[in-house]
């Protein structure tokens, strides 16, 4: 069980601010079998299988419940996430989400109208060359720099240079994109026999870590998006695709190196053990409670990073809805 702190008490149906925001929490839930969720007096409850309570914390305060295991799902239980404006997410053991109740705003029409009309492929160049320049500044941080590395910086620095290009269309931002990361990925891993991006693969420990905390990530930057009332599946660089949340994949592309600075100082700390994964056919996996630590290890950065993630969604959400030019959309910079 994990509990991390991420707002004063907030009234529900209003937006959070940023000191509302401060004391928060992602509550993440290992289940084993006969482990049970319940409430009592505006409390989550969390028993064991000998019905002793192993946590309890106010609704309250509470931003996203993260769910690992069999769970009945209650009235009860939506009722309050509802009541009290939490995010619940489903996993399997393997850490894959099956299921999730997200508590919106609802009723900001003329933010929806402003998406509908919005066409202009600034916001989304705006976007990548924020995610470049922060692996650019993860390429500079590694210590020995070889001639590869060195190349690499400049080809990287080369393709942030491109954006903005009134003249690139979305193919020619994918292929940028495209380009800068497979650089990135190759120098950024390269001590750790790296051999190409596969999400659906997982053909090694790295991509099958970099699948669970981009998927935390993800549910972490949707929470605070569907605060304001967006339809999130109203991308502007990521395109309308059935049941695809396009806005939330163009929203997490600069946080996505967070999750990698975070893989490759675990490795340099020993943190990852390759006993901990099961690999089945050429895949790699974690289950259960050996996934704990790494998921501890992906909570802590984002509470470390919770206070900047809020005002960057805030800070776009101001943009778009007073129309304002494309420079003055915030960025999110990584830090030493």
């Amino acid at each position: 069980m994990q509990t991390l702190c991420l707002c004063r008490v907030v009234r529900p149906g209003l937006m959070l601010t940023a000191p509302d925001f401060k004391q928060k929490q992602i509550l993440f839930a290992f289940l084993s079998r006969d482990e049970k969720v319940s409430f009592k007096n505006d409390n989550i409850v969390i028993h064991d299988s000998e019905g002793k309570i192993k946590h309890q914390s106010s609704c309250y305060r509470l931003f996203i419940l993260f769910v690992v295991g069999h769970m009945s799902v209650t009235t009860g239980l939506l009722q309050r996430a509802e009541k009290f404006g939490f995010n619940i997410v489903f996993m399997t053991h393997g850490l894959h989400v099956y299921g999730s109740w997200v508590n919106k705003a609802n009723g900001n029409v003329l933010l929806r109208e402003k998406q509908y009309s919005y066409s202009s492929l600034g916001i989304a160049q705006h976007l990548v060359k924020n995610k470049i320049e922060n692996q650019l500044f993860m390429l500079k941080k590694i210590r020995d720099k070889g001639t590869d590395l060195k190349t690499a910086i400049q080809s990287i620095k080369k393709f942030s240079a491109m954006l903005p290009n009134a003249d690139l269309n979305l193919k020619g931002i994918l292929g940028v994109e495209g380009m800068a990361s497979k650089i990135y990925f190759q120098n950024v891993f390269a001590e750790y026999n790296w051999i190409a991006r596969r999400p659906r693969v997982k053909h090694d420990i790295t991509n099958c870590l970099m699948d669970i905390g981009y998927t935390l990530l993800f549910n972490f930057i949707e929470g605070l998006v569907t605060i304001y009332g967006f339809d999130i599946y109203q991308g502007v660089y990521h395109r309308q695709f059935y049941n695809r949340k396009s806005l939330i994949c163009d929203l997490v592309e600069p946080f996505r190196p967070l999750i990698d600075w975070r893989i490759c100082k675990a490795y340099n700390l020993g943190q990852i053990k390759k006993k901990d994964f099961d690999e089945r056919n050429g895949q790699y996996s974690l289950f259960g409670k050996k996934a704990s630590p790494y998921v501890n290890i992906f909570l802590e950065t984002l509470v470390e990073e919770k206070d900047a993630a809020f005002k960057y969604i805030q800070s776009y959400y101001r943009a778009f809805m007073r129309d304002k030019p494309v420079k003055d959309f915030p960025c999110f910079a990584l830090e030493e």
